[in-house]
């Protein structure tokens, strides 16, 4: 019970990511509330994750972190329904298409940056005056091992991953004598529906991906909320402004 009496918003909840790390916090004590786009899939995960401990599990919100408002009040009513906020996962991302600045789509362009810098920004924003109240708190900014080494042709997705490691080491420096930590998380490549929607199927992503990560395979949504786990938890304490890389030795 890492997380006893701790109130999590995680966002994203709808992915595998953001399933696993809901249910890793429940397992561990928390109240988690989770928060996406995608109604139906939200309402899933969050349906499926709840059987852990119904009573700590609160009600899903559905909200497009792109839009301020939608923020604002997503995260009052996660607030609300709480008692509060102590723990936020960014888990959201919006994942373009391969393509270079000179052939990419503007609005894809700009749907990355809404979704995976200033997403992340809003809801900081709107969860830090709860952790203050609070006493503290951890913000959890999942990144990305594409946020650390260039690939061909992930010029937004990249980019926007970069920028979110630096923002939290800005954030660690801004909070830290408030007594809010932030770091980020930035996985490998992680065997989820997405990646296998993405390239047709498991034994082909695993085909096209594994031989990049030194260890040989793709991650686990399990592998990621154990370590979004420990972020949270006191065993992290002395940790902040920091990028956790489970990568698989990716960028080594």
């Amino acid at each position: 019970m890492r997380l006893s009496e701790k109130r999590a918003i995680v966002t994203g909840a709808a992915g595998d990511i953001g399933k696993a790390i809901m249910a890793a916090f429940l397992r561990e004590g928390a109240q988690v509330i989770g928060m996406d786009h995608d109604r139906q899939g939200l309402t899933e995960a969050v349906a499926e994750v709840s059987v852990i401990a119904p009573e700590r599990a609160g009600p899903p919100i559905v909200c497009d972190i792109s839009r301020a408002s939608d923020v604002q009040s997503a995260v009052a009513a996660a607030a609300q329904a709480m008692g509060g906020v102590d723990l936020l996962v960014n888990n959201a991302a919006a994942v373009s298409a391969h393509a270079t600045v000179v052939d990419i789509n503007l609005e894809d362009w700009d749907r990355a940056l809404a979704v995976n810098l200033t997403g992340a920004m809003l809801l900081s924003r709107e969860a830090i005056p709860h952790m203050r109240k609070a006493g503290g708190g951890v913000i959890i900014n999942v990144a990305s091992q594409l946020g650390q080494r260039a690939r061909p042709g992930r010029a937004a997705y990249g980019a926007t991953k970069a920028a979110l490691i630096h923002l939290s080491r800005i954030m660690a420096l801004d909070h830290a004598a408030e007594g809010i930590r932030v770091n980020s998380l930035s996985p490998g490549a992680i065997m989820t529906g997405r990646v296998e929607r993405r390239y047709g199927g498991r034994e082909a992503a695993e085909k096209a991906l594994a031989p990049a990560h030194p260890l040989g395979r793709l991650g686990t949504a399990d592998e990621i909320a154990a370590a979004a786990l420990y972020l949270a938890s006191e065993e992290s304490a002395f940790m902040t402004g920091a990028d956790l890389r489970l990568d698989g030795g990716f960028a080594a």
